[in-house]
């Protein structure tokens, strides 16, 4: 299957190193460019992409506005290209249904075959995920009825890839006031980039939201995001960071979180994955259900991408299969708290 793919951004250089880089990796395939969001509508209409790179930085009508018309339009996948300075219109745009974004390397003439090797991974993967949505669809395949959801909850683990910011706003925006449990989160997404996803979900939840640091003290009622590069654990109360080797090809790795969460809190912690492509968070599934924890996973129907939660159902490490507003519905009833 080749992906035919438009590539929209105002600098001619940009656009030509973009088409290079892409045209070298077998399967993708750039049918059209445009400079700006006019020629991109042109674009789209004339060679009917399967995938658009929007670029976020564009005099005029800039990239998430560009965004939101195509998506009002048609059903065609944007993957964002975007550089540090604009991390927080990233995060917007995102939000707004960007499926995922590309961060742009600062020095693109030495740094390109590591951008080609990411334009890989992250396309392809995309493209690939009708392999990984495979798994049970229904809650009769994936849950487990003869567990009760807990009631004397004492932490929260939440992993998500692909699709997660979208998810993950709805979540915490819907989480209960008066919550006295910390949250832990990760989800895969470049260093520098993070603290604004943190910011984001902060001016909508109900519980403070910050981007963790190495030794900060875990308190009830926080949410701590792990810092892009950097792989999250909890132990003693207290975050630890490292940089040891990625796990799945990311890091911070769902697994490494959810497995020191597990030897934390026991049976008294929830642990949730989400939307995402690959496996990451299955192993550390595991080890929360063998140390008597509860599982949910986001069903296959809300998820932008089934690999994550399809895997960890296929291994059969999941309690509860939910969609995303069964999935809040759910939290607010074992973490209390008041709506």
């Amino acid at each position: 299957m080749e992906i035919n793919i438009l590539l929209v951004d105002d600098s001619a250089f940009m656009r030509q190193i973009l088409k290079e880089k892409i045209s070298e990796i077998d399967g993708l395939n750039v049918v059209a460019t445009a400079r700006n969001s006019q020629e991109a509508f042109q674009k789209i209409k004339q060679f009917n992409p399967d995938l658009i790179t929007l670029d976020i930085e564009m005099p005029g009508m800039n990239g998430l506005e560009t965004l939101k018309v195509i998506k009002e339009s048609y059903d065609i996948p944007v993957m964002m290209m975007s550089s540090l300075s604009g991390k927080e219109i990233t995060i917007e745009a995102l939000e707004a249904g960007a499926i995922d974004f590309i961060e742009k390397p600062a020095d693109i003439k030495n740094q390109g075959e590591s951008f080609k090797k990411q334009i890989e991974f992250v396309m392809k993967q995309f493209f690939n995920r009708t392999q990984e949505m495979t798994a049970p669809r229904s809650n009769d395949e994936g849950s487990n009825p003869n567990k009760s959801r807990p009631n004397a909850v004492r932490a929260l683990a939440i992993g998500a890839s692909t699709g997660g910011p979208r998810a993950l706003l709805q979540v915490m925006k819907d989480l209960p006031e008066g919550i006295n449990v910390p949250i832990f989160i990760v989800q895969h997404m470049p260093k520098g980039f993070t603290a604004s996803f943190a910011q984001r979900m902060d001016a909508v939840s109900p519980v403070k939201v910050v981007e963790a640091y190495d030794g900060m003290p875990v308190e009830g009622g926080k949410a701590y995001v792990a810092p892009g590069d950097h792989h999250m654990t909890v132990k003693n109360r207290r975050i630890q960071l490292s940089q040891t080797d990625k796990i799945h090809g990311v890091r911070p790795a769902v697994d490494h979180l959810f497995s020191s969460a597990a030897e934390s809190y026991g049976s008294r912690l929830i642990g949730v994955v989400l939307t995402g492509m690959g496996k990451d968070g299955t192993e550390g599934l595991k080890k929360i259900k063998t140390n008597g924890g509860y599982t949910f996973a986001q069903d296959k129907e809300s998820s932008l991408v089934f690999g994550m939660p399809g895997n960890a159902i296929q291994n059969k490490v999941i309690d509860e299969v939910v969609n995303l507003e069964e999935l809040t519905d759910a939290l607010n009833q074992v973490l209390g708290g008041r709506k």
